[in-house]
């Protein structure tokens, strides 16, 4: 990592955004004290509709009538009863 100063990157902007852009981190500095870094974001590939379905197909079941009671019993300290509309079975 090079450290330059502010004056430099203003005066050399464009030569010191293509070494970023290939890589290179700068530490810049303003009256002999680092102020800031200036590095290349990193780029998360994005993924294909078929890796993504892979992926669903690999997460866990959820069973959302035992999920439902969990949330349930935890927000209200009680056990949802069989008329609870969010847990019937649907017909």
């Amino acid at each position: 990592m090079d450290t330059i100063t502010q004056r430099e990157l203003r005066n050399n902007s464009a030569a010191v955004m293509d070494a970023v852009e290939a890589g290179e981190t700068y530490y810049i500095t303003r009256n002999g004290v680092e102020v800031a870094e200036l590095r290349p974001l990193s780029h998360r590939r994005k993924l294909t509709a078929e890796e993504l379905v892979e992926r669903h197909r690999s997460l866990p079941k959820v069973d959302s009538r035992a999920l439902r009671e969990d949330i349930s019993v935890e927000l209200t300290g009680e056990y949802l009863e069989d008329t609870d509309a969010w847990t019937r079975p649907r017909g």
